[in-house]
């Protein structure tokens, strides 16, 4: 095995949005942050998020300039790009490629280890991994695993201008049988809001098509290994898929999924849930996905990480790293654990209420 790498005061595992969040707020306290991501920006993806005001401010403590990243409803690719240029400005380490297969402790650090047989260590180690978080394998042995909700969620983006359809300038939540269809417009990829050059998105929530995503692997048992991507589906699911939309969804948002499933660029995203137990153990603690999964319906996904981030810089200083991080961490967990597990419970009883209506029509 190779001899550390790396040595910092923070060490954070996973560079999607919880993490970056979570390196941007310690930076305030002159933390040296080094953040490990499994993957390369080119294969990154995701839905809309709402972005408030000030974010990075309140995030780092800092004025940061407004053209780093837009506020209001952003595609996930724009929030990454913004949160990334800001932590590269910050001069938070991101290392990429960085697939970590163990975590551990002792009585003075925390470590992570890659699958290339590099060793980082730091003061401490903050899992933001995901839903299918190594960390959390660690706090929580007993439950490791976020669970498969029973169904999914197809998503699609397309050009305004591809589309004779004309879009509102707000969100639309939309309900039709068994379903239920999210609808936002985005900003264009050069930040126009300008009706006619921006993106629309969708996310259509559907219980009736879990058969294909046992069928290819992407949930096996109540665990999802992954997403269900174009090159998984079927002409006739495809084909189903655009019955289904003349037949359930009205104008503008038929068109945009019609015109999404032409071009087969539809993700298929099986639903995962998480109510966590603890969120820290020792120098280790955990924030977003790794920590706490709800049903995307609940639409606070990005805003409970950017607390967690929040949280956790306010009891995690210079001093509390310096003379008891352990005590530090408790702290952070009797704060936000009664939260996240109010939040993680109610978007349990969001996606029960779902399926059962679903598949009661």
């Amino acid at each position: 095995m190779n001899s550390a790498s790396a040595s910092s005061d923070i060490l954070i595992v996973g560079g999607s949005l919880g993490g970056l969040m979570t390196g941007l707020a310690l930076t305030r306290h002159g933390f040296s942050v080094t953040v490990l991501e499994r993957s390369t920006d080119t294969d990154r993806t995701g839905a809309a998020l709402q972005v408030g005001f000030g974010l990075l401010e309140r995030l780092t403590g800092r004025p940061q300039a407004a053209e780093i990243m837009e506020t209001g409803v952003q595609a996930w690719q724009s929030v990454h790009r913004g949160l990334c240029a800001a932590a590269e400005g910050a001069g938070i380490a991101i290392i990429r490629n960085a697939r970590v297969t163990q975590t551990g402790q002792n009585a003075d650090t925390a470590w992570a280890l890659t699958q290339d047989g590099l060793r980082f260590e730091a003061e401490v180690l903050i899992g933001a991994d995901g839903y299918q978080s190594v960390v959390r394998r660690q706090i929580s042995p007993e439950r490791p695993d976020a669970v498969f909700a029973n169904y999914l969620a197809w998503v699609g983006f397309a050009e305004e201008s591809e589309l004779t359809a004309r879009f509102p300038p707000h969100l639309e939540f939309l309900e039709s049988g068994p379903y239920l269809l999210l609808g936002f417009p985005l900003t264009a990829a050069d930040g126009s809001a300008q009706r006619g050059r921006r993106r629309v998105g969708w996310g259509w929530y559907d219980a009736g098509h879990n058969e294909i995503l046992r069928r290819t692997g992407a949930v096996e048992g109540s665990l999802v290994r992954h997403s269900l991507r174009p090159g998984d589906m079927p002409d006739a699911l495809f084909d189903d898929l655009a019955r289904l939309a003349r037949r359930n969804w009205p104008s503008p948002w038929r068109e945009a999924i019609l015109e999404c499933i032409d071009r087969r660029a539809v993700l298929g995203t099986p639903v995962v849930e998480y109510v966590p137990d603890r969120l820290v153990s020792g120098r280790m603690a955990l924030v977003g996905d790794a920590a706490h999964v709800c049903t995307p319906m609940t639409g606070n996904g990005f805003a409970t990480a950017a607390s967690d981030a929040l949280a956790l810089v306010q009891f995690l200083d210079s001093a509390a790293l310096a003379t008891d991080p352990v005590t530090a961490l408790q702290a952070y967990e009797a704060s936000r654990l009664p939260e996240v597990r109010r939040l993680g419970q109610s978007g349990q009883r969001i996606s029960q209420d779902f399926v059962r209506n679903a598949r009661g029509r």
